[in-house]
């Protein structure tokens, strides 16, 4: 019997064919968990009533779609690749407002209970360069960041999309955690 998973890694296959089709098709069968992770980082985003959830997908889509030389290896792929495009799209909404309040920053996220950062003491720009450098590092780090943290998934979840074991997920996590508490400085650890 074929799980989900595996219809969707087949369609992505088909997808990176030449298929154009096909990317419509896993878009439309993992609509409801792209939008909970749309969901979750609009949540984290702090109040912000100008951007719905419906929009960021919608618009990560397009992001996705447009993007001629984008292939996607496996269910695992698309979901990092799709919580990256919603980030860059409110990183770019977040730049909008800054430029629109010429500055003046409050706060973008709220408390999760599985927070990387304090929102009292950083704005979502100053979590993506710190996520730059934290790339630059160590590249699997970043992803755990994204997925768990953008994407909204369980350990298991990033586990299963790395590729690694859950105590791997667990150990970059925490190493993650201490390194962007200590890039978004000491006021925020």
């Amino acid at each position: 019997m074929t799980r989900p998973a595996d219809d969707i890694t087949a369609i992505l296959a088909s997808a990176r064919s030449g298929d154009r089709r096909a990317l419509d098709d896993v878009f439309a069968r993992v609509y409801a968990e792209v939008r909970r992770i749309a969901h979750g980082q609009l949540a984290r985003a702090g109040g912000d009533r100008s951007l719905s959830t419906t929009a960021v997908v919608h618009e990560a889509y397009l992001k996705l779609v447009r993007s001629p030389a984008l292939s996607f290896e496996d269910r695992g792929h698309f979901y990092a690749v799709a919580a990256t495009a919603m980030r860059q799209i409110l990183l770019n909404h977040a730049r909008a407002r800054r430029a629109k309040k010429r500055g003046g920053g409050a706060a973008l996220f709220r408390d999760t209970g599985d927070q990387v950062v304090d929102p009292r003491f950083t704005d979502f720009l100053e979590l993506d360069a710190a996520l730059t450098r934290l790339r630059a590092l160590d590249e699997r780090m970043a992803k755990v960041v994204d997925l768990r943290f953008f994407a909204g998934l369980t350990v298991e979840e990033t586990a299963e999309m790395l590729g690694v074991t859950d105590r791997t997920v667990k150990r970059d996590w925490r190493a993650a955690r201490a390194f962007l508490f200590r890039e978004l400085g000491s006021e925020a650890a």
